[in-house]
């Protein structure tokens, strides 16, 4: 293990610059130590804190001690792989889970994205890509202290029958029932029910939601239009608010007169 004093992250937001105070620590858990040395140096470049881990059963190890803001994991890994890893975390934790996976193997991605996983890089990745990646998943699941401390408007927080989105932070009740969701889940459940009623295509999802389509399989949506259905709807299979457009992509209802059907 390896770490480096936690800095303070610059984050853009529009005309200004705001400085988040968060210890922004990050977990790779990879046990090629080429990669893993490259990730690192990438990552203290950017000011991030670096834990290191060469197998899942480690990594989850220090996942519980280091208690990271995100993790980036690879798919193949001795004595835990990747998916283990990744199901572990998910029954403890929504924290930001990126996962590297063989060129190719759609499989990974797909099991992957259905464990939990937020984004996914396929190897030989750009460690730029990786930087650029790890910095949208902080910069989402940051809540400055503007935002924490405001008063609640129309737009800081969406109430439907039996579901409130309340967006400064990023929290969703479900018939007053908290329900935790990953990045991802979070941001698509938002930008739906911001538009209630307007369809969304899976590209164009692709594009709000993980800001860009081209490195993305449209899967990724599927996968997680289904995750998201499995947290927030009574029945998945007659759900009330994610809807399917068949051909298209989903649409959120802010009633439920009519039924959905999944995709």
């Amino acid at each position: 293990m390896r770490t480096i004093p936690c800095a303070m992250i610059e984050s853009s937001h529009s005309d200004s610059v705001e400085v988040i105070n968060m210890r922004a620590k990050i977990l790779v858990v990879e046990d090629e130590g080429n990669i893993q040395d490259v990730c690192r140096r990438y990552m203290e470049r950017e000011g991030y804190c670096v834990v290191t881990a060469s197998n899942g059963k480690e990594g989850f190890a220090l996942f519980l001690q280091e208690q990271p803001n995100l993790l980036v994991v690879d798919v193949m890994m001795p004595e835990q792989d990747g998916f283990s890893l990744c199901e572990d975390i998910r029954q403890q934790s929504d924290t930001p889970i990126i996962m590297l996976t063989a060129r190719g193997e759609e499989r990974d991605r797909i099991m992957g994205l259905t464990l939990g996983a937020d984004d996914y890089l396929t190897k030989p990745f750009s460690p730029r890509e990786l930087m650029l990646r790890i910095g949208n998943l902080l910069r989402r699941t940051a809540t400055p202290a503007s935002e924490r401390s405001a008063t609640a408007s129309n737009q800081d927080l969406l109430e439907f029958a039996g579901l409130s989105i309340d967006v400064p932070r990023r929290r969703v009740t479900v018939r007053h029932e908290l329900v935790n969701l990953t990045v991802k889940e979070f941001d698509a459940l938002l930008t739906m029910a911001r538009r209630p009623g307007q369809v969304f295509a899976k590209g164009q999802l692709l594009d709000l939601v993980w800001g860009y389509q081209d490195i993305v399989d449209t899967n990724a949506v599927t996968v997680l239009m289904r995750r998201l259905r499995e947290k927030i709807e009574l029945d998945p299979a007659r759900p009330r608010w994610i809807h399917t457009v068949w051909g298209i992509g989903y649409r959120f209802e802010a009633d439920d007169s009519s039924q959905g059907e999944l995709s």
